[in-house]
């Protein structure tokens, strides 16, 4: 049977590739386009199409959160937001709560 895969994410280049799951001595997996580190970024990725700019914004500012998207015990990742404008919507709502903006960025709905 082969090794599981996961996903992993290069941001300047907008790909995602599937590679085997990094081992406990692996080091940082290089783009094979550009040569930059790639992001682990979990099983349950599903990349956006390379021409949307805005949804690979949207990605850029859930990793830099420190949010990846791997399975939990009974499904998927949980929500994600989708749109810059879910984005702001929560940024601005852990501004005014004080919230951990990574944990904002998670919520379903905002009160």
């Amino acid at each position: 049977m082969p090794p599981a895969k996961t996903a992993f994410v290069c941001l300047p280049c907008r790909a995602s590739y599937k590679q085997p799951h990094p081992g406990r001595y692996d080091g940082d997996r290089a783009c094979p386009r550009c040569a930059k580190p790639l992001i682990h970024v979990g099983s349950a990725f599903a990349p956006p199409r390379r021409r949307d700019t805005a949804a690979w914004r949207t990605l850029s500012v859930l990793l830099h959160a420190g949010i990846r998207f791997h399975k939990s015990c009974c499904g998927g990742p949980g929500y994600r937001p989708r749109t810059l404008a879910e984005v702001r919507e929560r940024m601005t709502y852990a501004r005014r709560t004080g919230e951990p903006f990574a944990q904002a960025l998670l919520r379903r709905e905002v009160p």
